[in-house]
């Protein structure tokens, strides 16, 4: 019988059999390898192994059952191969998952990774995936964030990207946390904002499968009168997977998975498959959750002892100002009785002594000393009370016209000028007002001490949150070394002689949290500007 198939020859030649093609050529001289391999699929031999049934060969029905049992193996094997090569992709896309939740304590990571997986080719391979995690304070579920295209063009480009860049899972994940989660989650915002379901709400579908603890697939979203129409209609499509994430019995959140753009039919399969990744990733998404809350309350107890150390060193600094203070103000008092008395007698004798008798120079010159020691005194008195001032609302207007008026006498006297620019329609400041009068009725005195006459000019308004107080006179020049020395305490300066001055100002303030600046401008005169908040300051 002449045979149609080339089973029975030993050795072939290219082209003598269609079935070896480029890359075949070590079957040609193996004959049993070329039967096993080719001849048993090829058309030729089933109509050879037709025409041996035919000639009525003993033998005949036995090599019909061998070859048929042989092509049903064959096959079983080849399908026990492509389910073994998909197991073990998956149990090695089910490591790589379970090393990263495992490791990773940042949600936003956890968050990007779970999705990702069910989303990737390489992974469940969903289309798009929406989480929603549990607000406890408010029994809810809300929407947190989502990942996939909203349109077929979009898909294309997003997989033809996965594609060339060739990325495992972790590094997708990662790129999709650094690069595509904020605008992933601005993306679906529409959605994700009427994403929420209470939890008390026993008639939806999510919260059906938070109490059957299963994933759970759905059909006919929009005719299953399990699914709510609003609820179907939001999501866009007949077909979903709700995946409940639960972790020790605490509802973390769930997730909702579905094929939006291929519609390809979720399958058993594919559940039972996502049903393994739940818990890991319930685990992990609360595990990072509890890590926030106590990063945060970590965060919390450090301020705390921060604001604690600051009370602690603001108590030293209070105890040891009042230390200052109380030996302050003995001494001053010690001194303002005798001092008192000195000049009181002084000034009397001064009354009835003879402008031309020659000891009025003397008693003049202790008169004026007297005088300027007093003045000291009052310094140093109002640096005593200064060490605890007393805030409260106060209209600024209200408080330079009043240190205005108290100056009145000596501004006529030196022929001094006031020009006032109040504010207008200005809200309270928060300052203590005795301690802020002195400062502004001082800062007129001191620049006009030493000058005969002159203009000063006084201005009030807003800027932001703060209200300016701004002393300008433009006739004064000072050098830095005299602008320095006005701001330091006892220093002397040929103008303005020496005492506590604006020093006394600029502590009174500082203890206020209230910026004072003093400026000389190259091209003359002086500028003193108070900033006053117009907010409480919050309590330590």
């Amino acid at each position: 019988m002449d045979w149609e198939c080339c089973w029975d020859r030993d050795t072939v030649v290219m082209g003598e059999c269609p079935n070896i093609t480029e890359g075949d050529e070590d079957l040609l001289a193996s004959k049993a390898r070329r039967i096993l391999e080719k001849c048993c699929e090829c058309e030729r031999f089933r109509r050879d192994l037709g025409r041996f049934n035919e000639s009525g060969h003993p033998l005949a029905p036995i090599f019909a059952v061998l070859h048929n049992d042989y092509r049903r193996q064959k096959s079983q094997i080849q399908s026990l191969v492509s389910f073994l090569d998909s197991k073990t992709l998956e149990t090695r896309f089910l490591h790589e998952l379970g090393s990263v939740l495992q490791s990773s304590v940042d949600l936003d990571e956890v968050l990007s990774v779970a999705l990702t997986a069910i989303t990737a080719g390489k992974g469940f391979g969903m289309n798009r995936a929406f989480l929603l995690l549990a607000d406890q304070e408010r029994h809810l579920l809300r929407g947190h964030l989502a990942i996939g295209p909203r349109s077929i063009e979009e898909a294309g480009q997003t997989w033809q990207e996965i594609v060339s860049n060739d990325m495992d899972l972790q590094t997708m994940a990662r790129s999709f946390q650094q690069y595509k989660l904020r605008s992933e989650r601005d993306k679906f915002q529409d959605i994700l904002d009427k994403l929420v379901v209470p939890l008390d709400d026993l008639n939806h579908i999510i919260v059906r499968v938070f109490e059957d603890k299963y994933p759970l697939l759905v059909h006919d979203a929009f005719n299953n009168p399990a699914v709510d129409p609003a609820f179907a209609r939001l999501m866009g499509v007949d077909t979903f997977l709700v995946l409940p994430l639960i972790s020790r019995h605490r509802r973390i959140g769930a997730i909702i998975a579905d094929n939006f753009i291929t519609h390809r039919p979720i399958t058993d399969d594919d559940l039972r498959s996502i049903e393994t990744f739940a818990f890991p990733v319930a685990f992990a998404i609360e595990r990072a959750s509890l890590y926030d809350r106590l990063q945060e309350q970590v965060d919390k107890l450090q301020l705390a002892n921060q604001k604690l150390q600051e009370q602690q060193e603001l108590l030293v600094r209070m105890e040891k100002m009042a230390l200052v203070g109380r030996i302050t103000s003995s001494v001053a008092h010690s001194i303002r009785n005798p001092l008192t008395v000195i000049g009181g007698f002084a000034r009397s004798i001064l009354k009835t002594t003879a402008p031309t008798d020659a000891k009025r120079g003397f008693i003049e010159s202790i008169v004026t000393e007297t005088q300027q020691l007093e003045g000291v005194l009052d310094e140093v008195l109002t640096y005593s009370d200064s060490l605890y001032p007393t805030r409260d609302m106060w209209d600024v207007n209200q408080l330079v016209e009043t240190a205005q008026r108290e100056i009145q006498d000596r501004l006529i006297r030196q022929d001094f000028t006031v020009h006032s620019h109040p504010g207008q329609n200005l809200p309270p400041v928060w300052v203590d007002y005795k301690q802020t009068a002195y400062c502004i009725r001082t800062i007129i005195l001191e620049d006009m001490d030493g000058l005969e006459h002159g203009n000063i000019s006084i201005s009030v308004a807003q800027h932001g949150s703060e209200i300016d107080i701004r002393i300008e006179d433009k006739d004064r020049k000072l050098s830095e070394d005299e602008l320095e020395a006005m701001l330091t305490p006892f220093a002397e300066t040929c103008q303005m002689g020496s005492g506590l001055s604006l020093a006394l100002c600029r502590s009174m303030l500082d203890k206020q949290n209230i910026p004072f600046l003093v400026v000389a401008p190259p091209e003359g005169g002086v500028v003193y500007t108070i900033k006053l908040p117009t907010r409480k300051e919050e309590l330590l």
